[in-house]
């Protein structure tokens, strides 16, 4: 027995270490505000709304009452949607087509936590300022998305790292931590009763984290926050990049729009700086050797091109690309996401040891019927999409492993051989890949 043992560990081994050794370049692609069951409902072999493996709940008010018809908040009404709605997920695609734009709603820290309600997930009309439209989905079947999703690997039980919206998950992204104000600062701070209920939003915890959107103290930033007291002092932690470079492993954070924003034109193109964690960092602050890896899209292909793609790449379409409701289409980002992937897959010389991981920063409010595995005061947040797109990818497979954004993270750490960051104990996406 004890032979068996060993010769299967020693098995598993060898198989983890030619794997890595065929794995050059790890790409992440990171999208805007969807939840799983606003783009995969009905994705054959995943667990989705039309077919839930428990029945879901129906929505709630705020009293406990399961609402008789769901209804809609006044930007929806205004994009044309009914004033009520069953109680129920509902087709968006039947009155704004996929080229067009959902209206945008509310995702914050301490709301998303009070719509996900324990793991029933009833309280997402009740918390949002669009109601009814949190439950609406698309059928996006003929989507490059749902293509990729089909031919490789889609995992349906992927969620955010963290409660809320981007800013906050950005920073997990690639730093698996939540950025510390302190309680002298007067930037404005959530007030909550015994329940959690939000008395008064904020943008900090009580208790002085940062966890929704705020600015960068360095450039580029928002020209309305020119007062510094109201921006985040530069992080002095470690984030992946430090990691990296550390290991003379080559990366960059790629943005749609970048070049503009670092010259000062950033609200002219709807640049989104909270969309760009490293800014918030010492490390990368203009004049910086660090800063250096930070790019403009255009230069991810250029470098692909030439043959100077970076080992790990992080890669954030700009406003009008990244499928956020409120400023993006579903149609302009499935475009730009086969852009990006076919340049990978079909014209150049990376795609044999490339992974490809397309993935979202959070839900955007959207309604998702799966509960998120309980893990500390941060998250995991509601779930969302997350693709494997590789030669390494599992084919036409469904992964129903639970992960977070920070097994991006594990990932990259089991590749280059780099110490963890943070304390989430979450799985490695190598788990979703295997040696053909």
């Amino acid at each position: 027995m004890k032979k068996i043992i060993l010769f299967l560990l020693l098995g598993l081994s060898l198989y983890g270490a030619d794997l890595r050794s065929k794995i050059d370049h790890i790409i992440i692609i990171y999208l805007e505000n969807r939840s799983f069951d606003n783009l995969f409902r009905g994705f054959e072999g995943a667990d989705t709304s039309d077919k839930p493996l428990q029945p879901y709940a129906l929505q709630v008010d705020t009293n406990t009452t399961v609402y008789q018809s769901l209804p809609m908040g006044e930007e929806a009404i205004k994009a044309g949607f009914p004033m009520e709605i069953e109680n129920k997920p509902f087709l968006l695609d039947s009155t704004v087509s996929q080229e067009g734009i959902i209206p945008d709603m509310l995702h914050r820290f301490y709301q998303n936590q009070l719509q996900i309600n324990g793991g029933r997930n009833d309280r997402f009309v009740d918390i949002s300022d669009e109601k009814g439209l949190t439950m609406g989905y698309h059928d996006i079947r003929t989507s490059a998305l749902w293509k990729y999703a089909s031919e490789y690997t889609l995992c349906d039980r992927f969620f955010a790292s963290a409660f809320g919206g981007s800013f906050l998950n950005h920073q997990w992204l690639i730093a698996a931590r939540t950025p510390y104000v302190g309680m002298e600062s007067n930037i404005s701070r959530y007030e909550l009763n015994a329940n959690s209920e939000v008395l008064k939003d904020g943008i900090l915890t009580p208790d002085g984290y940062a966890v929704n959107t705020i600015q960068p103290y360095n450039p580029p930033y928002k020209a309305k926050y020119s007062d510094p007291l109201m921006r985040l002092k530069p992080l002095e932690y470690e984030s992946i990049g430090d990691r990296l470079s550390d290991k003379n492993v080559s990366w960059s954070w790629y943005s749609g729009g970048y070049d503009e924003a670092d010259a000062g034109h950033g609200d002219e193109i709807h640049y989104q700086y909270h969309h760009n964690p490293f800014l918030y960092f010492a490390k990368y602050a203009p004049g910086t050797e660090g800063r250096k890896n930070l790019k403009d899209e255009k230069e991810f292909f250029r470098e692909l091109k030439s043959g100077n793609l970076p080992n790990v790449v992080f890669f954030k379409p700009s406003a009008q690309d990244n499928q956020h409701p409120g400023y993006a289409s579903i149609k302009a980002a499935d475009d730009k996401l086969y852009q990006i992937v076919e340049a990978v897959r079909t014209q150049s010389e990376v795609w044999e040891k490339s992974v490809i991981i397309v993935t979202y920063d959070e839900n955007g409010g959207l309604w998702d019927h799966v509960a998120p595995p309980v893990v500390d005061r941060w998250g995991p947040g509601t779930r969302i999409p997350a693709i494997i797109i590789s030669p390494y990818a599992k084919k036409g497979f469904v992964d129903h492993t639970d992960y977070d954004t920070t097994s991006i993270l594990r990932l990259i750490e089991w590749r280059y051989h780099l110490e963890p960051l943070g304390d989430r104990k979450s799985n490695n996406l190598r788990k979703a890949l295997t040696v053909p």
